[in-house]
Order: C-alpha cells, then structure tokens, then sequence
C-alpha cells in the first residue's frame, strides 16, 4: 500500500456517476471531476515553526471531500487514488 509522507493524504475516488438522475447515459469527457473519496493512508502530519509535530485531522476510512482541481492521480496495483494535502480536503462527510 502507499504510505503518504508529511501532511498528504492518499484517497480512493469515488466511482463517476454514468448517468443523470434522468437517465442519460454520459460521455466520459461529460462527467463532472469527482471530489469526494475516502482516506486509505494518511501521513505523520506537518511541522510547526518551532518543529513540533501538527497531527492530521483526518484518519483512515473517512469519507472526505476535496477540493475539484487538486492533488495528483496515481495508479498502484491497478487501482486509481490520488494523493493531496490535508489542506486540500474541505470536510468530512459524517
């Protein structure tokens, strides 16, 4: 499994929706960037100034939503995550 260093976090995405409420079946360059996912690594946590350790608000198996345009798209062992800071996550859905 990837472990994230430092304040990122690694997060499987959650499945695009294939169809509107409708029921139209969408193209994949019509689907909408998906921004909520849930936390399967997260790292130590970031440094203060005075090098005291900040831990991570958030922790393995939270739902969380992010931010649309952020982080970076891995692939590992044939499943897609994406790996971002904890200041890019907005809220844990709960």
């Amino acid at each position: 499994m990837l472990q994230p260093i430092g304040d990122r976090v690694v997060v499987e995405v959650k499945a695009e929706e294939e169809k509107t409420v409708g029921g139209i079946v969408l193209a994949s360059n019509a689907k909408e960037k998906p921004t909520e996912g849930k936390v399967v690594a997260v790292g130590a946590g970031s440094h203060a100034d005075n090098g005291e350790l900040i831990p991570m608000s958030v922790k393995t198996g939270d739902v969380v939503l992010y931010d649309k345009f952020s982080g970076t798209n891995v692939k590992y062992e044939g499943q897609k995550y994406l790996v971002l800071h904890e200041k890019d996550i907005l809220a844990i859905v709960k």
